[in-house]
């Protein structure tokens, strides 16, 4: 792992009349221009790992620019993998030398080794970049939340219930694989439960949806039992192959953690569709693969599963922070938090802040008007009048018109970064997409400002 690659020559300094080659242009010179963000990579890519031997792998340099380059054009890692093979471009933005082709599962090793805290300190080296070439000040911002889906299927509690017998099965039967082979009993209910599904789904009698139900909650029941018998088996399994040991170890923990989601979900099946309760949303399971996911509920909106995201813009159309809660937290109660994190990138509180209608309160008034806040508007009034928010109504409208240019930059990274729904599986892998995928929004936003005023 070397930290640094040597200047290559720049085959943007051939006029593009091209607007994403353009782009890459100045998004690279911004980069270039803030060197300090590849100790923040190479530590991460360096870590606890030796690096002195074996091949040269990819540079800090290369990493990030490959990152961001995956983010701004929304692309797999197939994908990105086939472009900086196949485009001059894209090759000397990410500044790979020849014959360096990165295959998609080197390019992904790298880019998800990046923490969720290293891009966070990315994203404030920008925000202090653009803050030194006087394109945001931090004094006028505006607040909303969204919330952004991880990658998983609708859930319902008979599709959760299948998948935990598939998954438990698959993992039951590999176990088998093993030689000498573990001693455990186990039957295959994989098929059973689907067709049972597929009657839940598709019958219009709620007596016969009844029984499937119950037929359904019966094999998961039957996969528990399999499951507890395997688990010790395999947690003192001593194979003639010193991996398959540490392998049989690696399934048990997987099993113990599937066995401790069905269980939730056998309880949350009886509770809701046997005996007719309401489940709370914070004791719901919604899913085996994404267990971090929270189901968020907005207003009369559709429920949407993931998690709520709440942002900062600035006059500059710049995503200036961005808080991940876990939970579905009120609006309003982050509203303080926002006001502080800001005021700590700043140096100050803002001189103007216009928030969505559900941050709005009498507390969040008098907290942004004690830090000196000169107008603090809510799109909503809520008891609250124009004369305590802003100094005149027209400040007021301006402010309140002002917010909703906020919902354009979420269209943006929504549509175009990808924050509709993240693709990075667990808790910090989500942290990481979104964060990534704002640092690259923020990129094109400073390159397409420069352009505009070139």
């Amino acid at each position: 792992m070397r930290r640094k690659l040597n200047r290559q020559t720049n085959l943007f300094t051939t006029v593009s009349s091209n607007p994403i080659a353009r782009e890459l242009e100045q998004i690279s010179q911004i980069l270039d221009a803030n060197p300090g963000l590849l100790d923040l990579v190479y530590h991460d890519l360096t870590g606890t790992k030796r690096h002195d031997t074996g091949r040269e792998g990819l540079t800090a340099e290369q990493v990030l620019r490959c990152c961001i380059l995956k983010q701004y054009r929304q692309l797999s890692y197939e994908e990105l993998a086939f472009h900086l093979d196949d485009s001059s471009a894209f090759r000397t933005f990410s500044r790979l030398e020849m014959g360096q082709y990165p295959c998609k599962s080197i390019l992904q090793e790298n880019i998800k080794s990046l923490s969720e805290e290293t891009w966070e300190a990315i994203h404030s080296r920008i925000i202090d970049y653009a803050k030194s070439e006087k394109i945001e000040k931090g004094r006028k911002i505006r607040i909303d939340s969204t919330a952004i889906e991880t990658d998983i299927h609708h859930p319902t509690d008979s599709t959760l219930l299948c998948d935990g017998i598939r998954v438990i099965t698959r993992w039951l039967a590999a176990g088998k694989q093993f030689s000498p082979q573990p001693v455990y009993p186990f039957s295959d209910h994989a098929r059973a439960a689907k067709r049972r599904l597929m009657v839940i789904l598709n019958t219009k009698q709620e007596k016969i949806r009844l029984a499937a139900y119950r037929e359904l909650l019966s094999y998961a029941r039957r996969v528990v039992v399999y499951a507890e018998a395997a688990i010790p088996a395999l947690r003192s399994f001593e194979g003639a192959n010193p991996s398959d040991s540490l392998a049989a170890l690696g399934l048990a923990r997987n099993l113990e953690r599937a066995v401790g989601i069905l269980r939730k979900v056998i309880d949350q099946t009886v509770r809701r569709v046997i005996r007719g309760e309401k489940v709370p949303a914070s004791e719901k399971v919604v899913s085996f693969f994404e267990e971090h996911t929270d189901i968020i509920v907005k207003g009369r909106r559709d429920t949407q599963y993931g998690h709520k995201v709440f942002l900062t813009g600035g006059a500059s159309n710049l995503i200036l922070d961005c808080l991940i809660e876990r939970g579905n937290p009120a609006d309003s109660d982050r509203y303080q938090d926002l006001i502080e994190r800001h005021m700590e990138q700043f140096g100050k509180a803002p001189r103007q802040v216009s928030a969505d209608g559900g941050f709005a309160s009498r507390h969040n008034l008098d907290f942004a008007k004690e830090f000196e806040v000169k107008d603090a508007v809510f799109a909503k009034k809520r008891g609250l009048t124009v004369i305590e928010m802003a100094k005149s109504a027209w400040v007021y409208k301006m402010l309140r018109n002002f917010r909703a240019g906020i919902e354009a930059g979420i269209s943006t990274l929504k549509r175009a970064f990808g924050l509709d729904r993240c693709t990075w599986s667990g808790w910090c892998g989500f942290k990481q997409y979104v964060w990534s995928s704002i640092v690259s929004y923020n990129l094109l936003a400073l390159a397409r400002i420069k352009l505009a005023k070139a």
